[in-house]
């Protein structure tokens, strides 16, 4: 594989100052972004179909999970959805983590939003809902691999969030999260973008 994405945790390029604006959840967004993120100038396509498409937190809150957040747009949205949300912004990439940190500040969100490394993530902490537009490209075991590690720690009543690229294999994440004993629904397709929910078997 080559090139840079948003759960790298040692990207070659440098990081350049740059900033995204988009709408979603009846508001105006704009972030500090970086050029070497996988979009450097608008929200990135398979987020955008995510939070257009998936439902944002309501008055009730709970502790989310943003795996793989980049410079944390799904983060901010989540967080300004709703102020009982806490979101967790998980990335193995420091320099991301701190544009996370930035924009949080910058939304006034700092307190609801915590930027954490896989590995600093406290074991007891388990979340209402994961939300991820997931680097596909880093392979399909180091995929399952990271799903793996996370799914288990969703609430028993809780729902993950997918969105994948149809071509660069949806479906076939679909079937295998099925595999893994997770009851999975396609709930939207969008330019060729799938979001799956994920939930515990009944």
């Amino acid at each position: 594989m080559t090139g840079d994405h948003h759960f790298s945790a040692d990207p070659n390029a440098q990081a350049a100052g740059q900033t995204v604006t988009f709408e979603a959840g009846g508001r105006e967004f704009t972030l500090a972004a970086s050029s070497r993120a996988v979009s450097a100038q608008r929200l990135d396509p398979g987020a955008a179909v995510l939070l257009r498409k998936a439902p944002l937190p309501g008055p009730r809150g709970g502790v989310y999970l943003d795996l793989g957040c980049g410079y944390g747009a799904i983060t901010a949205v989540l967080a300004a959805s709703s102020p009982a949300v806490r979101v967790y912004a998980v990335d193995v990439d420091p320099r991301a983590l701190e544009l996370v940190a930035r924009n949080a500040a910058a939304l006034g969100l700092s307190d609801r939003i915590i930027p954490a490394t896989p590995d600093r993530v406290p074991d007891e902490v388990v979340f209402d809902e994961i939300w991820s537009d997931p680097p596909i490209r880093i392979g399909k075991a180091e995929l399952h691999e990271m799903l793996l590690r996370w799914l288990p720690r969703l609430a028993r009543h809780g729902t993950a969030w997918l969105v994948v690229d149809r071509h660069l294999g949806g479906d076939s994440l679909q079937a295998w999260l099925s595999s893994q004993g997770y009851q999975v629904e396609r709930c939207a397709s969008q330019k060729g973008y799938r979001v799956l929910s994920v939930a515990h078997a009944e």
